[in-house]
């Protein structure tokens, strides 16, 4: 009788339906990314905000002036007075200096920081998919444990009520067996519902059609990161992850973010330069004038042009406020970049913890837990160990497999948000395609 390794051996999950979950999460990662509402949420701004860009850089609408001038009060008549004109004009305004192809600039440069959470929401999907994956993962294998567990203690339950029957146990053994029974009962139970919530949680991005066909699904706690690991041996000991970081989309985002405040800078330095406007207007006489003749009519043309001469409390407060908010961007940027290299090193100690107690795991304690099994086993054979004895060192040869597969999911964890701080991630994100009158749901 060997229950321990035997339950163990084929509670192991084969290299195969590893790589055919691994599989199946790309393609729900896949899925999930193409049918994201939150994307197609930013780059509809993203191209709301293009189309912003080009009307604030668009001239203003010429206005249309008509009336009439100089009509006597005594008669109301327009052909008495030779003043009495019927004008019509039309006037212009124009903007100051490049103030136009600078807002359309701003306006493409937010745009550019807008479609940058597109990368950034692509990421957040797969980490969050990934993370909830190697979860499930491990807690189809706990159950299984459990399930072995317990299948351990109804043989032990079996034995006490044996024994007891016979008069070599007591009425307390064989309650403890049974609520020991009972207890891996509840475990199994709460472990369904955890595998259950997590499946709810991953309907977020994959949709309440997808859980309702795929609520049997065989997950793994445990990946590959081929690109991570390539990063992270050509980056040996230092701790310095900037210029992988700076190729991070909310990186980029704080990029886009200091070069529109730069453009904002430019922008407040047009209001020193005048603004002008063009009045044209034409002006239709039908009086005569002092000889008799019909009165001529009128054209008159205006150029206006006001003067910033006064900039002590307007230009030069937004000047100096446009460049403040360039500091502060780039400020701003620092402390991101500060921030995700903590992250990163601190997930890097986590990692080589969690790798160093691995092998801990595989070089000794589960090579113990499998020979004491075997040893006890050996001696209830013999007649020098109690069959209790064997269930106990079966159920502990368990436990230790199962924190073994608690810290390989936590080192998938672990290498799941490096990869999304590091760019671990091989998913393709192709931009969505929206229209102007698409709905968002």
């Amino acid at each position: 009788m060997s229950p321990g390794v035997s339950a163990h051996t084929n509670i192991e999950q084969s290299s195969t339906l590893r790589k055919q979950s691994i599989q199946q999460l790309d393609g729900l990662i896949q899925f999930a990314i193409n049918r994201d509402a939150g994307r197609k949420q930013y780059q509809a701004q993203s191209q709301a905000m293009r189309e912003t860009g080009v009307s604030q850089s668009t001239l203003m609408d010429p206005k249309l002036k008509v009336g009439f001038g100089g009509l006597p009060v005594d008669s109301f008549r327009f052909d008495e007075d030779p003043m009495t004109n019927i004008s019509v004009g039309l006037m212009q305004q124009f903007e100051r200096g490049s103030s136009s192809n600078l807002k359309q600039k701003r306006a493409n440069q937010q745009a550019d920081g807008m479609a940058l959470q597109v990368d950034g929401r692509a990421i957040d999907i797969a980490n969050s998919l990934t993370q909830l994956w190697l979860e499930l993962g491990y807690q189809q294998y706990a159950h299984q444990v459990l399930k072995e567990n317990r299948r351990l203690m109804m043989e032990m339950e079996q034995f006490v009520e044996t024994n007891y029957g016979l008069g070599k146990s007591e009425a307390q053994d064989l309650l403890n067996a049974q609520l020991n029974v009972s207890k891996l009962d509840e475990k199994i139970l709460s472990n369904q519902q955890m595998q259950r919530r997590i499946l709810s949680q991953m309907s977020e991005w994959l949709g309440d059609e997808w859980l309702y066909q795929n609520s049997n699904v065989m997950a793994t706690n445990q990946i590959s990161w081929p690109q991570l690991d390539d990063y992270l041996e050509s980056a040996g000991e230092s701790t310095q992850h900037y210029q992988r970081i700076n190729e991070h989309p909310i990186v980029k985002m704080a990029d886009q973010t200091i070069a529109s405040s730069e453009t904002l800078v430019a922008l407040a330095e047009q209001a020193y330069t005048p603004q002008f406007g063009v009045e044209v207007m034409y002006a239709y006489r039908q009086a005569d004038n002092m000889r008799g003749e019909p009165a001529s009519d009128l054209v008159s043309a205006y150029l206006t042009m006001d003067i910033p001469l006064f900039t002590d409390n307007r230009q030069d407060r937004d000047l100096a406020a446009a460049q403040y908010q360039v500091g502060a961007s780039r400020s701003q940027k620092d402390v991101l970049l500060a921030q995700m290299n903590a992250k990163v090193n601190a997930l890097l100690i986590d990692r080589i913890n969690l790798t160093e107690r691995i092998d801990r795991f595989k070089t000794t304690l589960l090579s113990q837990a499998s020979a004491r099994t075997q040893a006890v086993e050996r001696g209830y054979q013999n007649n020098t160990a109690q069959f209790n004895d064997v269930i106990s060192a079966s159920s502990d040869e368990l436990t230790l497999a199962l924190e073994y597969q608690r810290l390989i999911t936590d080192l998938s964890l672990v290498n799941s948000s490096l990869s999304a701080l590091l760019g671990g991630f091989t998913f393709q994100a192709n931009p969505p395609t929206i229209t102007n009158n698409e709905s968002l749901r």
